[in-house]
């Protein structure tokens, strides 16, 4: 895609955001062994919005919302930060870590359609090529998982979930990227967003599974401590500026790089059987994000 600024900065923050994003998952699977995937994903937002909102105010960035404005914060909150999260973990109740990672990067798709058909951001040659080869890559990863999920496992469901937290969090993109968006700052930004997919997730909550429930173990409350602080409130803001500054379809690239972390990670700490077939869909699709950002044309 056109205009991309492969700046230091903005090269260090996709690396980290690869590297973090890539060990939420396995963070993920633990958290919702004991408690409702539901309550999870509010306690991990009550912690990021806390920090995102009181680290605006020490900067002294601006807090308060115009009209539009909270109404954007609104609409980022239900899409980015409640439906995709409440999706996203559900589907862990169905696929492993990896599965889950490798089908998300399929984000790159719509961010970049949306982006096209809202914004009017051109889709170049090199950028359709690039995304090519990493979704065969993709494609590769997926057929592995299958072929090596038991009988019933309810892998179908799973993708189904994943892809509507795809399209969720697309949603969410493309408001980031807007107009509106740039006018207010990061933090602030986030913060709000954070806030009101509170209030969304907690709503469905107390609707789907009743009464908050929280587990005591030192392990989950300390994955809400990672998820909320440095898998939200540290990261979110970073794929804020990356959006920004690259637009939402090579920002979204960043999800073709972490499946292949969470992959990595999964070996380590899950016993994850690597195959030819897995080993050279992560190829093609290292490979397909180096064509997508080698170039603007």
């Amino acid at each position: 895609m056109s205009g991309i600024s492969l700046t230091p900065r903005s090269i260090a923050a996709f690396v980290l955001l690869a590297l973090v994003w890539g060990s939420t998952w396995l963070v993920i699977k633990d958290q919702i062994s004991a408690v409702p995937p539901a309550w999870s994903v509010v306690w991990r937002f009550v912690l990021a919005a806390g920090a995102m909102l009181a680290f605006a105010a020490l900067r002294g960035e601006r807090l308060r919302l115009t009209g539009p404005e909270l109404r954007l914060a609104m609409a980022m909150g239900l899409f980015q930060f409640s439906l995709n999260f409440q999706l996203i973990y559900q589907s862990e109740h169905y696929l492993t870590s990896g599965l889950v990672a490798v089908v998300f990067a399929l984000m790159i798709v719509p961010n970049a359609i949306l982006a096209r058909l809202v914004l009017g951001a051109a889709i170049t040659r090199r950028f359709m090529a690039g995304s090519a080869i990493a979704l065969a890559g993709i494609a590769l990863l997926m057929l592995h998982e299958y072929r090596i999920a038991p009988p019933n496992s309810g892998v179908t469901t799973g993708v189904v979930l994943v892809v509507i937290a795809i399209l969720s969090v697309s949603v969410g993109n493309l408001l980031q990227a807007t107009d509106t968006a740039k006018g207010v700052p990061v933090l602030s930004l986030m913060g709000w967003g954070m806030f009101w997919g509170v209030i969304a997730s907690a709503s469905y909550a107390v609707v789907a599974v009743g009464a908050p429930t929280i587990d005591p173990r030192p392990g989950y409350l300390a994955g809400i401590v990672y998820l909320g602080l440095v898998g939200s409130a540290l990261t979110f803001p970073l794929y804020t500026q990356l959006i920004r500054e690259w637009g939402p379809g090579p920002a979204a690239y960043n999800g073709v790089a972490v499946p292949v972390v969470a992959m990595v990670l999964s070996t380590l700490f899950e016993g994850y059987k690597w195959s030819l077939l897995a080993a050279g869909g992560a190829v093609l699709a290292m490979a397909g994000l180096l064509v997508a950002l080698s170039g603007r044309k």
